[in-house]
């Protein structure tokens, strides 16, 4: 790749928002940020913290961090333009909220609310987290090419490795916990928290563990956002509570470079027929 098509992968310059001046904005889904021919959900998320916090600019707000967003998928879009419209709920000391709806050939696809502030950074007062190593272990996949859900385009932009000892399916295993162990940092671009938000996304299905392969659908994603990430690997585990029929939890923590946490992230996902 490029420097040039680097600078053009990097998240921050992927997830530009532009301003019509009204309140509303547009962006452009890029194949990059896709698996298969479906946008990344943790882009899409990612787009919408950026036209909240671009809107609130716009009316002067200085401290503009995403602090927790809450998402409903209704349809996917396609890759290319979207519209996304911005609406300022509530405007506070400590907290501001903002709905954001990206919309696509006039159907909305996406629809969230976004919880802006100032993001903490003195030392947590109480913490209890897994335990990860700070850098991907020995014998770490890097995740990359074809996966059940169609190919991973997101190894051009994101280096991201899982633990084969916690992925049996990569190994043609079914039955294995739901449990999943990563390591993610951008090709191009910092670690930001907007990456923090994309990374508690960067998994397989965990339910490919237990024989489920193809795409899983995200129907409603929750996001809190915990502190700004130092520079290096992120940290993730993500893990599900219960699969109830096509149903399931997947719930993501994601650890800085420090061990500190900084974003956690529940989904409600539907999985796909065991053996699909």
């Amino acid at each position: 790749m490029s420097a040039a098509d680097e600078t053009a992968a990097a998240l921050d310059v992927a997830t530009t928002v532009r301003s019509l001046g009204d309140g509303t904005f547009t962006a452009t889904l890029r194949a990059e940020w896709a698996i298969g021919s479906h946008p990344h959900g943790g882009f899409l998320v990612t787009v919408l913290a950026k036209a909240a916090a671009a809107v609130l600019r716009e009316r002067g707000e200085a401290t503009v961090e995403p602090l927790a967003l809450s998402a409903e998928f209704l349809h996917a879009p396609a890759l290319g333009p979207v519209l996304l419209r911005t609406d300022v709920r509530k405007v506070g000391r400590r907290a501001t909220v903002v709905a954001v709806s990206l919309e696509q050939r006039g159907r909305s696809c996406v629809e969230a609310r976004v919880t802006t502030g100032r993001l903490p950074m003195r030392r947590a007062e109480w913490v209890e987290l897994p335990h990860l190593p700070a850098e991907p272990p020995p014998g770490a996949r890097q995740l990359g090419g074809d996966l059940s859900e169609g190919p991973f385009h997101l190894a051009k932009t994101c280096d991201v490795r899982i633990d084969p000892s916690t992925a049996g399916f990569l190994a043609g295993r079914a039955g294995d916990p739901p449990r999943l162990r990563l390591w993610a940092r951008p090709r191009a671009g910092e670690v930001d928290v907007h990456f923090a938000l994309l990374a508690g996304d960067l998994n397989p299905p965990v339910v490919a563990n237990l024989g489920h392969r193809g795409w899983a659908p995200t129907v409603q994603l929750t996001a809190l956002l915990r502190t700004r990430p130092a520079p290096g690997w992120l940290r993730i585990l993500v893990e599900s509570r219960s699969v109830y029929e096509p149903w399931f939890d997947s719930d993501a923590t994601v650890l800085d470079s420090q061990g500190r946490l900084v974003a956690q992230i529940r989904q409600l996902a539907l999985a796909p027929a065991p053996g699909d």
